[in-house]
């Protein structure tokens, strides 16, 4: 009965850190460190930036900015990031909208014959 007992429970553990991963991506991906300055040439190369918030996962708030496959933790409260993200609002990953679109229906005029 014991032998029966082991493979069932790591394949429980096993699932459950499967199930955990896919809940919450970012658990492993946050910021611990951030930088309070930036330099000047960063800024122009970001290609993409995302938003950590200090919520349960992640317990610092930071600015991830990704460069060349690099990311960069740098401090929302820097005056240059901030007039730099208001700028480049567009490089920010949007989510794809969850369920099926909506269609508008067609609206057909119909040709009036003249009499």
């Amino acid at each position: 009965v014991k032998l029966l007992l082991v493979p069932f429970i790591s394949m429980f553990f096993l699932t459950l850190l499967l199930l955990f991963l896919a809940l919450f991506p970012g658990a492993f991906s946050c910021c611990t460190k951030i930088s309070d300055e930036i330099p000047k040439g960063i800024l122009r190369r970001v290609e993409r930036f995302e938003m950590q918030k200090a919520d349960g996962l992640c317990h610092l708030e930071a600015v991830i900015l990704y460069i060349e496959g690099r990311k960069f933790c740098v401090s929302p409260r820097i005056r240059k990031v901030k007039k730099w993200m208001k700028k480049n609002k567009h490089k920010i990953p949007r989510r794809k909208p969850r369920g099926r679109k909506q269609r508008r229906p067609k609206i057909i005029k119909k040709k009036e014959k003249k009499q």
